[in-house]
């Protein structure tokens, strides 16, 4: 009898730890289970807030009209070669339409010119101008508000006699913007043109002008003399010496003539 007790007695203790040994083993699982959850949830939450961080616009807020000149400069250099609206004037209005991008429209919306919705389907936001509570468009990125000013200038019939104007005749162009309604200011040429010649915007025309002038003379291996050339104001035109323009058409002086041709640009043979 003793002996059943005492086999008894060791049954039931082995399957008392067991038990306790799988009830421990289906804890530690359930613990796993939970964590990779919980990290499944982290990541989850990252990437939304990785999303929301994308979505958000990007808002910069120049500290003066100099930071905002030093800011879109570029910008506006790059729409002057593509639309030929003169970067001096698209700096002057973003500079006044905005409050140098700290008015309200630049700061919530990126709207540095006060374009309104009209057909727009973007986002937008309300603001009051003109009227109470207009409609006004709104950008994931000031570049774009910069993109769709040359856009509304050049794709309204309105502004087309502005693109018959030299682009390096900032004042023309301002009083052509007043003239074809784009501002309801009557000051609103003079505003421009002062802004410009204080901070000395032209010199964005300038340049512009410049490379471009550069990159058509980069084509030009030929040139015929006209009346009042030289060979220096030819060299100087092709950013040559006069010996090099010498040695490139086998002169021995400097003596040309009307209608004589002569190369300004090496051929491959000369390398």
């Amino acid at each position: 009898m003793k002996r059943f007790l005492a086999v008894l007695f060791i049954g039931i203790f082995m399957f008392s730890c067991g038990t306790k040994k799988r009830v421990a083993q289906r804890e530690v699982e359930r613990q796993k289970r939970e964590e990779v959850v919980v990290h499944e949830t982290k990541e989850e939450e990252t990437v939304i807030e990785e999303t929301n961080e994308i979505l958000t616009p990007t808002i910069d807020i120049p500290n003066s009209n100099e930071d905002y000149i030093d800011m879109y400069s570029a910008i506006a250099q790059q729409e002057m070669k593509l639309y030929g609206i003169p970067a001096s004037i698209t700096l002057a209005q973003g500079i006044l339409e905005s409050g140098s991008g700290k008015g309200r429209l630049s700061t919530e919306a990126n709207n540095h010119f006060g374009i309104k919705c009209h057909e727009w389907t973007g986002a937008r936001i309300y603001h009051d101008d003109d009227e109470s509570q207009e409609c006004f468009r709104k950008y994931i990125d000031a570049k774009y508000s910069f993109r769709d000013h040359s856009l509304f200038l050049t794709e309204r019939r309105r502004y087309a006699g502005l693109f018959d104007l030299r682009k390096d005749d900032y004042k023309r162009w301002a009083k052509g913007l007043k003239a074809a309604g784009y501002a309801t200011d009557k000051r609103y040429p003079e505003k421009l043109i002062s802004l410009i010649e204080r901070y000395e915007l032209y010199k964005f025309d300038k340049f512009v002008n410049t490379e471009a002038q550069n990159q058509e003379t980069a084509e030009i291996r030929e040139y015929v003399v006209i009346k009042g050339d030289t060979l220096y104001s030819i060299s100087k035109r092709f950013n040559l010496t006069v010996q090099e323009l010498q040695q490139l058409n086998g002169l021995n002086t400097n003596d040309i003539k009307i209608g004589q041709i002569l190369n300004v640009k090496p051929s491959s043979k000369d390398f």
